[in-house]
Order: structure tokens, then sequence, then C-alpha cells
């Protein structure tokens, strides 16, 4: 291509797109008409340049007017309550439906993986002893000690907006660090599970295991279900950049990166719900039964959520990606 020639043929072209995208009267139905051709030209334009003669110079002042045409073209797009109301009843659930094959075994082996570790603190004393000091441990796990208070030391609504912030960050930590090949995410998750295997060790050394199962099932299930879909998806993402599929590797990390984002929004709604559970059941004063119960019954919906509603979604055609019109478009060509 002689890009001195290309440019003479074409300027002309380009000076009334740009005149008109300065154009602060509203546009004639001619000159709209006129502005999309333009538009729609130029675009062909850029994409000819960027294949054949890229010019840095010439590049930039084309892309600009292609972005400032198509915002003109497309119109600026404002959320609305619809887009929320589809969000959470197509989108996430949808999302956390379709890789369900990833947070499922995730969820077992993490699980298997706390009950290992607290089998092993609960049989060997001496690991208890390097955990603390046998006075320390006691205060622990003795009626009324540390892990009893723990849940009633702050007021309810501090305790519970504390726990659901801490949550929020570490499920968003699994779903963006998923992009560094998975490894941050197994981390996380190891010393989630960390932390969980050795309070259930303690207290059942101790003799209280109905007691620790009445504090953390209640807010738990819920709870540990958003980091295990979380650390599930990271997962996932990380995959992607070793094994992109059929897709290009930029455009697979897009579609999957774009659906952890949405994910972690969802969930952060999910784990509000903990929250409230851990700041308001837990420590409550109801039996261990109805509160026990009410973590059962908060899983049981989430759970029914992602699987009817995330279900019909994914059978209809929807993978958690954003709407097909809030994506990146492709560069149109001139008919």
């Amino acid at each position: 291509m002689d890009l001195d020639v290309f440019v003479m043929a074409h300027r002309a072209e380009w000076d009334r797109l740009e005149a008109l995208l300065r154009r602060k009267r509203r546009l004639t139905g001619a000159e709209a008409d006129e502005l999309v051709t333009l538009y729609q030209r130029t675009t062909t334009h850029l994409s000819l340049l960027l294949s054949s003669a890229p010019d840095p110079a010439l590049t930039g002042r084309l892309t600009s007017l292609v972005a400032r045409a198509r915002s003109t073209v497309t119109g600026a797009r404002k959320a609305s309550w619809r887009d929320a109301a589809r969000f959470f009843t197509t989108a996430f659930p949808a999302a956390v439906y379709r890789l369900r094959h990833w947070w499922m075994p995730t969820a077992i082996l993490s699980v298997v993986v706390a009950a290992l570790i607290g089998w092993w603190i609960a049989t060997h004393p001496e690991v208890q002893s390097a955990i603390g000091a046998p006075q320390d441990l006691r205060d622990m796990t003795r009626p009324g000690g540390k892990y009893e208070t723990y849940y009633s030391s702050h007021p309810a609504a501090s305790f519970a907006a504390q726990v659901w912030t801490n949550n929020a960050q570490a499920t968003a930590l699994c779903l963006v660090l998923g992009a560094f090949a998975g490894l941050p995410v197994l981390w996380i998750l190891f010393e989630n599970m960390l932390n969980l295997g050795v309070g259930l060790g303690l207290m059942t050394s101790a003799g209280r295991l109905d007691t620790f199962l009445g504090l953390i099932l209640p807010h738990g299930l819920l709870e540990l279900t958003a980091v295990f879909v979380a650390a599930g998806i990271g997962l996932r993402l990380g995959w992607t950049l070793i094994d992109p599929g059929p897709r290009s590797r930029r455009t697979a990390l897009a579609e999957e990166g774009r659906t952890a984002l949405g994910v972690a929004v969802g969930l952060a709604a999910v784990l509000f719900v903990a929250g409230t559970i851990e700041g308001f059941v837990t420590p409550s004063g109801l039996p261990t039964w109805a509160r026990i119960g009410t973590g059962i019954a908060a899983e049981l919906a989430f759970l029914l959520y992602v699987y009817v509603l995330g279900g019909r979604a994914v059978r209809a055609g929807e993978t958690g990606d954003v709407a097909t019109a809030d994506r990146t478009a492709l560069l149109p060509t001139a008919a």
C-alpha cells in the first residue's frame, strides 16, 4: 500500500467525519446517515492500515475517530433495574451453574483436607502443643471460651459488616488471582481450610465437637460455598490461560475474566446473607437445631437458585458473560 496515495484518497472523508462529530447542534437525518456511512468506511480504512502499512500518527487519529463515531452512533447506554434483574436471575446463576464442574470438586476436596487436618490435630497431642500452650488452648475451647465469645464480641451489625467485607475480599482475590495460573487461589483456599481444620481439631479434642458445629454451620455452609465457587472459578480462569480451547487466548481470557468479575459481584450479595446470619443468628439464643436449620435453609436456597435458574439459563444458551450489547464490538466493515 502506498500510504501517501491512501491518505490523499480518503482524507476528505476523515475530515468530514471529524466535522460531523464536532457539530454542537443535532444532526439532520441526512447528516446522521452520512455519519454512519463515514464511520463504517473509516473503520475499514483503519483495518486496512493496521494490516498493511501501520503508521503510528495516522493509526492514532483514525482510532480516535472510530471510537468517537461509535459512541455517537450507538449512544451511551445507562444501566437500569432491568440489567440488575437480568444479572441476578440469569447471568450470575448461569455462570455458577456452567462452572459447577470446577467448584464442586474444589468444595469436596477442600472439605476433605479440612477434615484430615482436624483429625490430625485432634488425635496428636504434640500437634496441639505446637499450636499453643495448654492453658491458652483451654481458654479457647472451654465453655464460654474464645471460640464461643468470638461471635458475640462485637455488636451484631458491625460484626456482620466486618465479616462480609473480609469474606468478599477473599472471594474477589480468588477470582482475580486465578489469572496467575491459579496458584494464589490454591494458597488462599488452603489457608481457609487450615483455619477450619484447626478449630475442628481443637474443639474435637476438648470433646466439644457439637458446640463447634453449632457455631460454624449456621453461616459456614453458605459462606464456604461462596469461597468454593470463587476458588473453582478462579482455577478455571487460570486453566484458560494454559488451555484456551478453540478460542484465542486473548478472547478466552476476556470472556472468562468478565464472567469471573460478574461472579464476584454476585458472591458479594451471597456473602452479605452469610454475614448477616453470622452476625445475628450464630451468636443468638436460638436452639442449636434452629441455628443450624437456618444455615441449611440458606444453603439449599442458594443451590436451588443456581440449579433451577442457572440450569434453565444455560440450557437457553446463557454463559454468564455480559450481554452482547455491552461487549467490546468487533470492527465493522462497510457493506
